[in-house]
C-alpha cells in the first residue's frame, strides 16, 4: 500500500511542478498557455531545445529553480516506480485484474463465500464436477492457498456487496454462504438474493433460531453441519454398510460409479412425453434411473417405467462417469 501512496504522491509533484512552472513563465515572460506549457516542459525535460527568446534574470532564477525541483521529482519518481516493480506489486496488480476479467467472463458458475471447512469442501466437490466456482475470502493465509490451488478467488468481505459484484454475481447460478456467523450468513443472503432473484442459495447455521431467518431472507436450502455431523456418526452405527455405500456414490476415480441429477428440459423434442422405458438408458448408456422430480418439485425415488418425461422435470441417474457422460451425449 505504501509504494502505491508513492507513486500517487509522484503523479502529484509532477502536475505540481507543470503547473507551477506555466504559471510562472505566463507572469514573468508574459506568454500564451501553449507557450508557457512549452518552456516548462523542455526545462524539466531539459531537452536542450532553445528558449522562444533571450531570458531576463528573473527568467533565468526561475528556470533554474525549475531544473532543480523537476530533477528532485524526477528521483522521486524513478525511486518509487523501482520499489513498486521489485516489490512485485505492479505485477501482483496485473495478476488480479487478469482474474477478476476471468471471473466476470463466467456464467452459471458458484459463488462460495468463505474457505473455512465447510467452504473448502465445497469447492472441492465442485471441482470433482468440473463446475466452475469462485471463491470470496478476506482471509490472507487462505487466500494464499486458494491461489497454490488455483481457484479463482476475489479478495474482501462477503457481506458487503462490492464483492459478490466482483465475483459476478449477476452471471452465477448460485451461492453457497459457509460463514462462521450466522448474521454474516443472513446479510450475505439477503445482498445476494437483492442482485440475483433467480440464484439458488445455499446457507450455513449454527442455530436452529437462524434457519427461518435464512429463509425469509432468500435461502432455497439451509444446512447444519454439526446437525449433519451428529446424524451421519449415529448413522455409522446403525446403518455402516449402507453409509458406506452412499460415501461410494462420488468421482473420485474414473472407475468410481455416482448419482447426478440430469434436467429433462434440455431434452430433444422426440423425448418429451415419453416413458423412462422409451429412453431405455439401461441398455444405451449403462446408467439406471433411480429417481424422478417433476415439475411441481415432487420427489418419486424408483420411478415406474411408464413414468412420462415432460419439461421441466429432472431424473436422478446411477451411473459411472464415463456412463453419465454418454447419457449426456445421447440427451
Amino acid at each position: 500500500m505504501i509504494f502505491k501512496t508513492k507513486l500517487y504522491v509522484s503523479i502529484i509533484f509532477f502536475i505540481s511542478v507543470v503547473s507551477i512552472g506555466v504559471i510562472g513563465y505566463m507572469i514573468l515572460s508574459e506568454i500564451n498557455f501553449l507557450d508557457a506549457l512549452y518552456m516548462t516542459i523542455i526545462t524539466m525535460t531539459t531537452v536542450g531545445f532553445g528558449e522562444m527568446h533571450p531570458l531576463n534574470e528573473q527568467e533565468k532564477i526561475f528556470t533554474i529553480f525549475l531544473i532543480l525541483i523537476s530533477i528532485v521529482v524526477y528521483a522521486y519518481s524513478v525511486t518509487a516506480l523501482s520499489e513498486y516493480l521489485v516489490n512485485g506489486k505492479l505485477l501482483q496488480l496485473l495478476k488480479l485484474r487478469k482474474v477478476q476479467q476471468k471471473i466476470q467472463n463466467l456464467k452459471n458458475h458458484t459463488i462460495v463465500c468463505g474457505y473455512g471447512r465447510n467452504g473448502k469442501q465445497a469447492v472441492i466437490k465442485l471441482k470433482n464436477f468440473n463446475m466452475p466456482c469462485v471463491v470470496i475470502e478476506k482471509d490472507k493465509a487462505l487466500i494464499e492457498q486458494l491461489e497454490l490451488d488455483n481457484i479463482l478467488y476475489v479478495e474482501g468481505d462477503a457481506t458487503q456487496d462490492e464483492s459478490i459484484q466482483k465475483a459476478a454475481v449477476h452471471n452465477a447460478k448460485s451461492l453457497i454462504t459457509s460463514l462462521a456467523s450466522d448474521a454474516d450468513n443472513l446479510f450475505v443472503v439477503l445482498s445476494a438474493r437483492q442482485l440475483n432473484k433467480d440464484m439458488i442459495i445455499i446457507s450455513r447455521a449454527s442455530n436452529e433460531s437462524s434457519i427461518n431467518k435464512l429463509k425469509i431472507a432468500g435461502a432455497n436450502n439451509i444446512i447444519m453441519p454439526d446437525k449433519i455431523g451428529g446424524m451421519h456418526m449415529a448413522s455409522l452405527v446403525v446403518t455402516p454398510d449402507l453409509v458406506e455405500f452412499v460415501e461410494r456414490l462420488t468421482i473420485l476415480d474414473e472407475g468410481s460409479t455416482n448419482l447426478e441429477e440430469i434436467p429433462v428440459s434440455g431434452l430433444d423434442s422426440e423425448y418429451l412425453n415419453k416413458t423412462i422405458r422409451d429412453l431405455d438408458l439401461r441398455r444405451k448408456t449403462g446408467c439406471s434411473v433411480i429417481g424422478f422430480k417433476t415439475a411441481t418439485n415432487e420427489y418419486i425415488v424408483n420411478p415406474e417405467s411408464d413414468t412420462k418425461l415432460t419439461m421441466g422435470c429432472n431424473l436422478i441417474v446411477l451411473g459411472r462417469p464415463s456412463q453419465i457422460k454418454k447419457l449426456r451425449e445421447i440427451l
